[in-house]
């Protein structure tokens, strides 16, 4: 049975061991020679780090024209880099790489079946495309501790000018520049922030991964003066995601807050004595759901808001997003195997022919819903795979660093974290669509795969290979 789970989750796949022997490895390194005469290739991954961090320090200032030709950028530049390998530096293939390479193969054969061919290639395929490639860069670049510490930082950094524009627009009022509040509720004036954003549901998905990184960074970052910015960090991003009153970025918030206090307890249980290795959790997660109780309780609009989540269709927006889903279904059910092809553009040519009366609709507003109506149940199946074989890997190396109390390890537990509150937004919302948040969800990918066992690791003994397993 174990041999079996090993088996799906690809854990012991010898990734390394093909590529140096594999016939289709042999083409890739055609520019070998230049590379190695090359000045500025010899700061390779620098460059590519570089690339990356340009993408991430913008993305909430620039239009999406802008973040795409930096993503055609690096794009570019993985090819080159592809193109270029040796023997020594290696592709940087894991586990990983492979469901998400199928992922991309459903992805374009949805795009050559689907009944509007040309705007699934040219809109979703396209975008697709240009962000799986942004997670190869990444999952090459990131194997570098510095160059994945000082991306994360310059991310953390990004968002708390966006944090801190959106605290202003909370203190001094700002426009909605839509309806994002039921006119009926109590909740009808309130201000919800949306920073450079322009909506506030995308602006929590934004913050998401900031308010755990920041929280990972009081424990990663070794001295004091950064442990005390981490903690600033974390207080006013925490504090801008609430303030968005996006009640799908509170359901990730909680999520992933969870998670990491789970991941956090686990790590230090090793330093505490049997009473508190037994009561740590209970006790962490007590106190915890007891301090939200309480701040719901007694913060009005807090009260109303998470109220809403659970009065069914009396709330319009609430309303609005099941007649959607209701509709999003019946196209899953004419389009069960590769749906109807990626893509923004693709849904609103067809999502018109099943809508319900007044509920037109941009997205499926369920990221679940979204992937099985662009690429099939087959899509919505890979993707399932890729997150399983993810957080699998994920696991395993934070069990090896655990092992070792790598500091590193704080990054990999506040990435998975990361990735469960985003999908528990994802089930209510589509914002990560959007390529401040879609770039965001693969660096999530890609920093579980820069921790993959390279032959260039430090060898694992026998003792740790028993916990792994």
């Amino acid at each position: 049975m174990n041999s079996v789970w090993q088996w799906f989750t690809l854990t012991n796949l010898p990734l390394q061991q093909w590529s140096h022997v594999s016939y289709l490895h042999t083409p890739i390194g055609w520019l070998r020679t230049w590379r190695k005469g090359s000045w500025l290739m010899q700061w390779a991954d620098a460059v590519g780090a570089l690339l990356a961090i340009m993408v991430f320090a913008i993305a909430p200032y620039v239009s999406t024209t802008l973040i795409g030709i930096l993503l055609v950028a690096c794009a570019g530049y993985w090819v080159l880099l592809t193109l270029s390998d040796d023997e020594e530096s290696g592709t940087g293939i894991t586990s990983i790489h492979l469901p998400v390479l199928l992922y991309w193969g459903i992805a374009s054969i949805a795009t050559a079946v689907s009944p509007v061919r040309a705007a699934a290639f040219f809109e979703g395929w396209r975008n697709l495309t240009l962000y799986l490639v942004l997670f190869a860069l990444l999952a090459r670049v990131l194997r570098s501790p510095r160059l994945r510490s000082l991306l994360i930082a310059v991310y953390l950094l990004t968002a708390q000018i966006v944090s801190v524009a959106g605290m202003r627009q909370w203190f001094f009022g700002a426009n909605a520049l839509a309806t994002w509040v039921d006119p009926e509720s109590t909740l009808a004036g309130t201000t919800r922030v949306y920073s450079f954003l322009g909506n506030p549901n995308l602006l929590a998905a934004y913050l998401l991964p900031a308010v755990i990184f920041s929280a990972a960074a009081v424990f990663a970052w070794r001295h004091w003066v950064p442990k005390l910015l981490a903690i600033l960090m974390w207080v006013v991003n925490s504090a801008c995601l609430i303030l968005t009153f996006s009640r799908g970025g509170w359901i990730g918030f909680v999520v992933a807050g969870f998670v990491l206090l789970l991941f956090l307890v686990h790590w230090f249980s090793v330093y505490l004595p049997r009473f508190w290795r037994i009561w740590a959790l209970p006790i962490v997660l007590g106190v915890t759901a007891a301090l939200v109780f309480f701040a719901v309780m007694t913060v009005e609009p807090l009260r109303d808001r998470v109220a809403s989540i659970f009065v069914g269709r009396e709330d319009s927006s609430n309303n609005f997003r099941l007649n959607v889903w209701l509709s999003v279904i019946e196209i899953i059910k004419d389009h069960p195997v590769l749906g109807i092809g990626p893509g923004n553009d693709v849904f609103n040519r067809i999502y018109p022919r099943y809508q319900q009366t007044g509920y037109t609709a941009l997205s499926a507003y369920s990221v679940l819903l979204e992937i099985a109506v662009e690429t099939g149940l087959i899509g919505l199946g890979c993707f399932f795979w890729m997150l399983l074989v993810t957080l699998t890997q994920g696991w395993r190396q934070i069990q090896r660093l655990r092992l070792s109390q790598n500091r590193e390890g704080f990054w990999l537990m506040a990435t998975v974290a990361t990735m469960l509150g985003m999908l528990a937004h994802g089930l209510v919302d589509t914002v990560w669509y959007r390529p401040q948040v879609s770039t965001l969800w693969w660096l999530m990918i890609a920093i579980v795969a820069s921790y993959y066992p390279t032959f260039n690791a430090e060898p694992i003994d026998a003792d740790t290979a028993m916990i792994l397993e």
